[in-house]
């Protein structure tokens, strides 16, 4: 059990595929309890373990993970933010994941992305970026190379 502790303590009892809380008392068996899941975005990468429900690891094996955006965000055209964060991760450099109507909507759908992708992908520094153009906002992730 320390190597699920570890991880687990390390996330924050947080699910890495649906972000919500893990309950460290829950069943492992039960599709709520917890469970370490290796989550990697190249092959030849060294495996990164991560803390998610077992439901979430056991659906992920069957179908292909989407992390969803909140429906509270008024996004046009969101980037899949698990291909943006294996991007990110491989290459760096920016990547467009969304355009807003407005500044405000841009500004909130940003801080989540920075918020979200800090357990997405912990080791990955990422800042997020407006850009007017358009009549719109474009919301632009940034990674350095690593």
């Amino acid at each position: 059990m320390s190597l699920l502790d570890d991880v687990a303590e390390r996330d924050n009892w947080r699910c890495w595929v649906c972000d919500e809380p893990v309950d460290p008392d829950m069943s492992v068996n039960d599709p709520r309890g917890p469970s370490v899941d290796s989550r990697t975005a190249d092959r030849k990468a060294k495996l990164v373990e991560r803390l998610a429900h077992r439901g979430c690891n056991t659906r992920k094996g069957a179908v292909k993970v989407v992390i969803a955006w909140p429906d509270h965000l008024y996004v046009a055209d969101p980037a899949p933010l698990i291909a943006v964060a294996e991007r990110l991760e491989r290459k760096g450099g920016r990547e467009m994941v969304g355009r807003c109507p407005d500044r405000g909507d841009a500004q909130e759908a940003a801080d989540w992305l920075v918020d979200r992708f800090s357990r997405l992908a912990p080791g990955l520094p990422v800042t997020a970026g407006i850009e007017a153009g358009g009549g719109q906002f474009l919301i632009v992730l940034s990674a350095g190379r690593r």
